[in-house]
C-alpha cells in the first residue's frame, strides 16, 4: 500500500483501509440476511461495524499524537479487518515515553466509555442491550458501542506482545532492568498467558487458540528485534557499510539490469541519470518489472525514485530501524555531502550474525 493514496489524512497522517475490509463488510451483510434480519436491520450491523472501526482509528490516533509529543513521527495508519496498526517511525526507548505513547490508546477507549456512560445509565437502553441478542438496534446501539470499548481497551492491556499491554509491562519493568531483559521477562509472562489462552480455548472457545499462537508469534517477533538491536548498538552506519555498489543507467532497457544480476553478488542497484543518483532497483523489483512490462521498459520507468540517505556517524540502530519502517533496498551512507557507501538490509543481518558468532564462541 505504499505507494496508493491514502483514503483520508488526519493531522498529517495516512490512513489507509485494507482491501480485506470489504470482506467483512460482505460477511456482515451474508449471516444478517441469512439470520432473516431485513434490510434495515443489516444496515444497522454495518453501521455498527463501521463504528467500531472508528473506534479502532481513534485509539490508534492515540497513540500516534502520544508519540508526535515525544518527536517521533507516525508513517501512517492501516486498518484491517482485525484491527488497526500506527506504523511509527521508531518505537520510544525511553521507558517512560514508551509507557505513554502504548496506554494512550487504551486510554482513548475508556474516553470513549465515559462519555457513554449516561446512555448505560437509561434503563430502557440497558434493558434493550440484554435483550438485543446480538441484534443492533437504534435502541441498543450506543450501549453495544460502550460495551465494545470496554474489550477493546481490555483486550489492549493484556499483558503480551504485540498488545499494548506488553509494551506497558515492558516500560514498567524498563525502569528497573535493562530494555532486552525487561521485554525478555515480558515475552516470558507473555507466553505463559498465551499457553493459557490456548489450553481455554480446547475446552471453551477455539478463538482462544488463535490469540495464544497470535500472542506467541508477536512475542518472539518482538525478543528477536530487540536483540538484533542489542547487536548493533553502539556502532554506526559506517561500520555496516559497503565500500563497494553497482549502479544502473537509468536510460538502458531492463535486461541491462537483468544480466548484472545474474553476473554479480549485488541484490540492490543504484540509478544513475546525467551523473546523478535518481532512485534504486532490487531484485525483487526486477522480477516484477520483468513479469509485468518485459526486458525493453527502462530501468529509469521502473525503479524506486525514493532514496534515503544516512551520515556516517548515525547509530546503526537508527538505520535498522529505518530498514524495518521505510522497506528501503539501500541506504546512502554521506560524508561531508559525498558518498562513501551504501548498506542494504542483508548487510546488517550479516553483521549482527558475525557479532552472535564471537559472542557464543
Amino acid at each position: 500500500m505504499k505507494n496508493q493514496n491514502p483514503l483520508i489524512r488526519i493531522a498529517g497522517i495516512g490512513v489507509y483501509i485494507h482491501w480485506s475490509f470489504s470482506l467483512l463488510i460482505l460477511y456482515i451483510i451474508y449471516t444478517n440476511a441469512k439470520a432473516g434480519l431485513d434490510p434495515v436491520q443489516i444496515s444497522w450491523s454495518v453501521l455498527f461495524v463501521l463504528s467500531m472501526f472508528l473506534c479502532v482509528l481513534l485509539h490508534e490516533f492515540g497513540h500516534a499524537m502520544a508519540a508526535r509529543r515525544y518527536g517521533i513521527k507516525t508513517q501512517d495508519i492501516t486498518l484491517y479487518p482485525i484491527g488497526g496498526v500506527a506504523r511509527l517511525e521508531r518505537i520510544p526507548e525511553k521507558p517512560v515515553h514508551e509507557l505513554v505513547v502504548s496506554i494512550a490508546g487504551p486510554l482513548v477507549n475508556v474516553a470513549i466509555v465515559i462519555l457513554l456512560i449516561p446512555v448505560w445509565l437509561q434503563q430502557d437502553a440497558m434493558k434493550g442491550f440484554v435483550e438485543s441478542s446480538g441484534v443492533i438496534t437504534p435502541s441498543n446501539f450506543l450501549p453495544a458501542l460502550a460495551f465494545l470499548n470496554i474489550w477493546l481497551a481490555l483486550f489492549n492491556l493484556i499483558p503480551a506482545f504485540p498488545m499494548d499491554g506488553g509494551r506497558i509491562l515492558r516500560a514498567l519493568l524498563a525502569m528497573r532492568l535493562s530494555r532486552l531483559k525487561a521485554t525478555s521477562v515480558a515475552v516470558f509472562i507473555g507466553k505463559l498467558l498465551a499457553g493459557g489462552f490456548i489450553i481455554a480455548g480446547f475446552f471453551y472457545n477455539p478463538f482462544l487458540i488463535l490469540i495464544g499462537l497470535f500472542v506467541i508469534l508477536g512475542a518472539h517477533s518482538e525478543l528477536e528485534m530487540v536483540r538484533q538491536k542489542e547487536m548493533v548498538t553502539g556502532l554506526t552506519a559506517k561500520d555496516a557499510m559497503m565500500l563497494h555498489w553497482t549502479e544502473l543507467d537509468s536510460k538502458q532497457p531492463l535486461s541491462i539490469a537483468v544480466d548484472t544480476l545474474l553476473a554479480s553478488e549485488a541484490k540492490s542497484f543504484l540509478v544513475v541519470e546525467s551523473g546523478s543518483y535518481v532512485g534504486t532497483l532490487n531484485r525483487d523489483g526486477i522480477i516484477k518489472a520483468l513479469r509485468e512490462k518485459g526486458d525493453l521498459v527502462s530501468i529509469g520507468e521502473i525503479c524506486s525514485r525514493e532514496i534515503s540517505y544516512a551520515d556516517f556517524n548515525t547509530p546503526l540502530d537508527e538505520v535498522f530501524e529505518r530498514f524495518r519502517n521505510e522497506r528501503m533496498p539501500l541506504i546512502l551512507v554521506m560524508e561531508k555531502g559525498a558518498l562513501i557507501g551504501v548498506i542494504d538490509a542483508e548487510n546488517i543481518a550479516e553483521l549482527i550474525l558475525i557479532k552472535q558468532a564471537r559472542n557464543t564462541a
